[in-house]
């Protein structure tokens, strides 16, 4: 085997890296960045709505253009749209620029990860395909959780600059690797003749109406607004448009046939579950200790490397296991799926004492569940899919996965909003109804004095608001709890989906000598 395209192939992963990083590591550090250049709240949002547009819109196209121009020239194309609008963002001279600029960042995203799935399944043959696969299963568990070490380290200890800096070496490393590695294959520009204008125009509008709704909806109160009800009138509109417009073409973006395949369709339902649920080992846990703990980032980062570190014994452990002709990938989704479910319920136990430490076995448990369903999951759907059919699969795969991360984002915030309203409303009906024992008495524990006297008087000065800090505390606590075990409910779902929906299937390597045979 040619060893050439590996180092294509290594150049496309660290192109994958850092688009990666752009979105986790810049929305980790986005406030830091916010504070810098004197951007307010309301317009933050727009910054991370326009980058996850972008990104779902990008993963849309990026595998038609491929097939088109060659994926070798719309890698390098990815890169450099990555590179320079990352290195112009520290220099943006007002909002709009920078608003431009975090867009076209995330356009350069989603062109970017659906191509390290296509450059590892084109190039490795099947006896080493599965380690591409784990290449593709890194940008979904690796990359995701290494961020939050990378984002305090620029942010708590270099300079938020460094934050969109970092793109130009891993940018300039993987432009020469994929340059000198990638074969350059002769184009098919005779396919632009036939190219879904009309599908993509929905793609725009309707997943960026979809995307943004989903977005801004808490901060602009849901259908109370005109905006959102707008943008949810379009989406409701433009996507089913899509889906039609999609199963007559010609040449499609992509082809919604494929869900018929019962693999295909379970590997695409469970990688946009799975983003959702893989939230609690990375957003959950920070969001505990930055809000009840008052942790900076940098103090949070070894959880998420904990997980990040365990992928790579993991993953390649579980290449050799899969690769086995009698173990069925089923199992091993499954068992990852039971890891996941454990790891929810148990972190949904902690109190308001809890730090790092309380985290680290479950965390532990949860790295395991991540790499058992990625790896078993990819498998099992492109086991299905015919080399030719790559290009309509991928926008299939990896356009459910971009709006799972905004998705989840939003399903945290309504908990927050919904569960925090009523556990706060909770609490303090619980103390004011033993008002003359909690809040204003003489107190039976010197540790924890009531905030008044019996007279009504403050016992000391700040009681009250260290009452409320107190009642805030146990809200974000009881919030947090019940975010692990919404989670731990929708991997019991995805559970329940594979005991019925997915067949058994085969190794790379087997089936293609099973297909030869026949």
């Amino acid at each position: 085997m040619d060893k050439k395209p590996l180092i294509g192939l290594a150049g496309v992963i660290v192109a994958a890296m850092s688009a990666e990083f752009n979105d986790l590591v810049g929305s980790n550090a986005m406030v830091d960045v916010r504070g810098a250049l004197g951007i307010g709240h309301d317009t933050g949002i727009w910054i991370e709505s326009l980058y996850l547009s972008g990104m779902v819109i990008g993963m849309a196209i990026s595998p038609w253009w491929s097939a088109a121009v060659t994926l070798r020239r719309t890698v390098l194309f990815a890169i450099a749209l990555n590179l320079v609008s990352t290195a112009l963002i520290p220099f943006a001279p007002d909002v709009t620029c920078f608003l431009v600029l975090r867009a076209v960042q995330g356009l350069a995203e989603g062109l970017t990860i659906p191509l390290l799935m296509t450059t590892a399944l084109k190039y490795l043959t099947p006896n080493i395909r599965l380690y591409g696969l784990s290449c593709y299963a890194l940008t979904a568990t690796f990359f995701p959780n290494l961020s939050a070490a990378v984002s305090a380290l620029w942010t708590d200890v270099v300079g938020w600059r460094f934050v969109f800096f970092e793109a130009i070496p891993m940018c300039t490393l993987a432009a020469l690797c994929v340059w000198y590695g990638m074969p350059q294959d002769p184009p098919h520009y005779e396919r632009l003749r036939k190219y879904d204008w009309p599908g993509t125009l929905l793609v725009v509008v309707g997943l960026g109406a979809l995307t943004t709704m989903l977005q801004h909806g808490s901060r602009l109160d849901w259908f109370n607004s005109k905006l959102i009800c707008t943008l949810a009138l379009i989406s409701a509109v433009a996507i089913p448009l899509l889906v039609v417009n999609e199963w007559k073409q010609e040449l499609p973006l992509f082809k919604p046939q494929l869900l018929k395949r019962r693999n295909f369709a379970y590997g695409v339902v469970t990688l946009f579950s799975f983003v959702i649920i893989g939230m609690s080992a990375s957003t959950v846990p920070s969001e505990y200790l930055i809000e009840v703990q008052g942790f900076r980032p940098l103090q949070t980062y070894s959880l998420m490397a904990e997980v990040a570190a365990l992928q790579l014994v993991f993953l390649p452990l579980l290449v050799k296991v899969l690769d086995l002709e009698w173990v069925d990938s089923r199992w091993i989704n499954g068992l990852g799926l039971l890891c996941l479910i454990a790891a929810c319920v148990g972190s949904s136990m902690l109190d308001s004492t809890w730090s790092r430490e309380q985290f680290y076995l479950w965390q532990a448990i949860s790295g395991f569940g991540q790499a058992c369903v990625v790896l078993s999951l990819l498998m099992m759907a492109t086991n299905v899919v015919a080399p030719p059919e790559g290009p309509f699969a991928s926008p299939l795969v990896n356009m459910p996965r971009g709006l799972s991360e905004v998705v989840g984002l939003c399903i945290l915030e309504l908990m927050a909003h919904f569960r925090g309203q009523l556990h706060a409303t909770r609490l303090l009906e619980s103390a004011g109804t033993r008002r003359f024992s909690v809040i204003e008495a003489s107190g039976i524990d010197p540790r924890h004095l009531p905030p008044l006297l019996p007279d009504g008087a403050q016992r000391a000065a700040g009681s009250l608001s260290a009452f409320s800090h107190a009642i805030d505390v146990q809200r974000a606590t009881m919030v947090i709890s019940d975010d692990y075990l919404l989670l731990a409910a929708l991997a019991a779902v995805v559970f329940a989906v594979l005991l019925v929906l997915p067949q058994r299937t085969w190794p790379p390597r087997i089936a293609l000598l099973k297909k030869s045979s026949t």
